[in-house]
């Protein structure tokens, strides 16, 4: 098991080297100069010359990649004498324990740096700290709301295959799965935030905060949360519906439930004691990967209802070029994704031994 579990993270540890590498390339090959863009009008040759020595844009492509690695490492080699020197541990940048000195260098143990906000200097794991808990609550309901109702519709719909219920269920699944979240987003809002408005309560142009009556601040006002959650789970809601039916349909054939039924258990008892919970492997199968891909695709829909997460700030950073935050944002979210993945491995691992062989 130990050694599966080492595999595991070997293979994480690569497809994260291969995001970074990916990343860096991507934002550093892209036309426009930061400098420039931080300055406005008032750019000019020294200005910009100085600025980009500062952000070490006058080193070479591969100076400046080593550097990023460098910097995303939790353990670190860095200058300590040479303030000009482009390795040189500033205490402004990170948070860090010395381990050890020779001669002008040190290692270092520090929490990872994503660089400053190229717009408003801030840390960009502060903005990301900030937004990423709204996006996990926008996750996490989502994927609650679509496992609670699909599971519901999916065992319906085994139980009367074939009838209306169940092709109502299938055409709507169908449909479900091939729309696209940016297109329910803005469909969503403008049927229940704007047509109907007065009697939802919800208002399109809203904020997702609002003032207490005390005027003691602001606070998340949790019913504009119900359609971006609606429209993020769409999508695993009929994935769930499909593969409940379907696992329900093959579990409900197995001898076991018939000698249930021989027995004189009613149709609820089968199915609560015996069915589902023998269902349900696929589906929490694809729960863990729908969550992940869920945190890392609110993208649109956090967007279309100004939802102040993940999302929002990818997107404003891309129209300002502030690449620094997409990186940052893209690498954070890459890590996410294989954590999860990795962890749902070892759990595959631990449930069943003969996962480990592969």
């Amino acid at each position: 098991m130990l050694q599966y579990i080492i595999k595991r993270l070997f293979y994480g540890f690569l497809v994260m080297l291969g995001v970074i590498i990916v990343v860096f390339l991507l934002f550093n090959v892209l036309p426009g100069d930061p400098a420039r863009m931080m300055l406005g009008q008032r750019a000019d040759i020294a200005s910009v010359e100085a600025i980009n020595k500062d952000l070490g844009r006058d080193k070479s492509l591969t100076t400046q990649f080593f550097n990023y690695l460098n910097d995303l490492s939790v353990l670190s080699v860095h200058n300590v004498k040479d303030i000009d020197n482009y390795w040189y541990l500033d205490d402004s940048k990170y948070n860090y324990i010395k381990l050890f000195t020779i001669s002008n260098s040190a290692l270092v143990l520090k929490q990872p740096y994503l660089r400053r906000s190229y717009q408003s200097k801030r840390l960009v794991s502060e903005i990301i700290v900030e937004a990423f808990p709204k996006t996990a609550l926008l996750a996490f309901v989502s994927m609650l709301f679509a496992l609670i109702i699909g599971v519901f519709v999916g065992v319906l719909s085994s139980l009367k295959k074939d009838g209306i219920f169940d092709k109502i269920s299938l055409v709507i699944s169908a449909f479900g799965m091939s729309l696209p979240s940016f297109f329910a987003a803005i469909l969503f809002a403008w049927i229940f935030a704007y047509l109907l408005a007065d009697y939802t309560g919800l208002n399109m142009f809203g904020s997702m905060y609002s003032v207490d009556d005390l005027g003691n601040g602001e606070y998340l006002d949790l019913k504009n949360l119900i359609l971006p959650a609606i429209t993020l789970g769409i999508r695993p809601l009929a994935v769930i519906v499909e593969l409940t039916r379907s696992s329900m349909l093959d579990v409900m054939s197995q001898d076991y439930i018939r000698t249930a039924k021989a027995k004189g258990l009613s149709t609820y008892q089968i199915i609560t004691r015996h069915a589902l919970k023998n269902a349900m492997n696929p589906v929490v199968t694809a729960v863990s990967g729908w969550l992940a891909s869920l945190m890392a695709g609110a993208v649109f829909v956090e967007y279309v209802f100004d939802w102040k997460g993940v999302g929002v700030v990818i997107v404003d950073a891309l129209e300002k070029y502030d690449f620094p935050v997409v990186m940052g944002v893209l690498l954070f979210i890459s890590i996410i994704l294989v954590i999860i993945n990795i962890f749902v491995d070892i759990l595959y691992g631990l449930l069943d031994p003969r996962i480990r062989v592969t």
